[in-house]
């Protein structure tokens, strides 16, 4: 299974949460105190808009986020042949039941060719939210897809708070969609700014890369170290700077190569004010990474 970025993983607590899934009245019911310490859940600060569908559903209906404004969206990136996709279907069509006057599942089919087919395996399965085929436009504008199934949490506004690639237990979800619903949660909601996990335009604020040993540079080293990583573009054709193409694909031995040598230049930098002769301890050769496929490649199930 492919790694990406630091989506949230909510191990042991949400297993225990499960018995809260798509009832609402009785999630409501059992939320015990004790229970909202159990699990942490993480929202952008300061989203971003979410970029515009541009798609027609398989009824030939036009796809518009803003005509979900004031409701939660799950915008499902998913594909027929992918089987966590699968496995998750059920739990999105108990959840678009439970909670349709505020929640909106959409699902975006990726690499798909056949519509006709398309349309078989979702009146075969029941879906009971609008699917559509994702163009290329509305796969780059959210981040490439570099693996499947690949879920954006919309908020009320139409931003971004989250995303999680892979198959996730269904009670994340809906944990998540509750708490920008106001509605109470076993769970603590915290805030983190996006440094390249959703958005990969972002990656220009990390201070830390997937792989990217910086550990024994001086602060000013590492700022030109990762100034270098967001000027330079990588040449494994991704078509994504260094601090990019570390985030969106840790396996790449091109990125991760070149960063190395990077630090490694970066430490020999003298500190600040010294002697142009004096050079700093070379950085270590040390770095290591996980993985996911370049925006050209078609996606991967997880």
């Amino acid at each position: 299974m492919r790694q990406h970025g630091t989506s949230l993983r909510i191990g042991v607590g949400v297993c225990a949460l499960m018995c809260l899934a798509l009832v609402p009245q009785q999630a409501e019911a059992q939320l015990q105190p004790q229970q909202q310490q159990q699990v942490v859940i993480r929202f952008v600060r300061d989203p971003d808009p979410a970029p515009d569908l541009k798609a027609k559903d398989l009824d030939g209906k036009e796809l518009s986020l803003d005509a979900y404004k004031g409701k939660v969206v799950l915008l499902n990136f998913w594909a027929t042949w992918c089987g966590p996709c699968r496995a998750e279907i059920p739990s999105l069509i108990r959840m678009q039941e439970a909670y349709k006057e505020r929640l909106q599942i959409i699902g975006m089919d990726v690499d798909d060719e056949n519509e006709e087919q398309l349309r078989a395996f979702v009146k075969n399965q029941g879906i009971n939210y609008p699917v559509a085929m994702t163009s290329d436009a509305v796969r780059l504008a959210y981040g490439g897809i570099a693996a499947l199934p690949t879920v954006f949490v919309i908020n009320r506004d139409s931003k971004v708070v989250q995303k999680h690639v892979g198959l996730f237990n269904p009670a994340l979800y809906e944990i998540e969609a509750r708490a920008l619903l106001d509605m109470p949660v076993p769970a603590r909601v915290e805030t983190f700014q996006d440094t390249g996990e959703v958005f990969l335009k972002h990656a220009d604020r990390a201070t830390m890369l997937p792989g990217v040993d910086t550990s024994k540079l001086t602060p000013e080293q590492r700022m030109a170290a990762l100034h270098k990583l967001n000027a330079e573009s990588c040449d494994c054709g991704c078509k994504y700077t260094l601090a990019q193409c570390r985030i969106y694909d840790p396996a790449c031995n091109i990125s991760k190569e070149r960063a190395a040598v990077i630090v490694k230049e970066a430490g020999k930098l003298p500190p600040r004010n010294a002697p142009d002769n004096t050079a700093a301890p070379a950085a270590p050769d040390n770095t290591a990474a996980p993985a996911a496929p370049a925006p050209a490649d078609p996606a991967k199930p997880r």
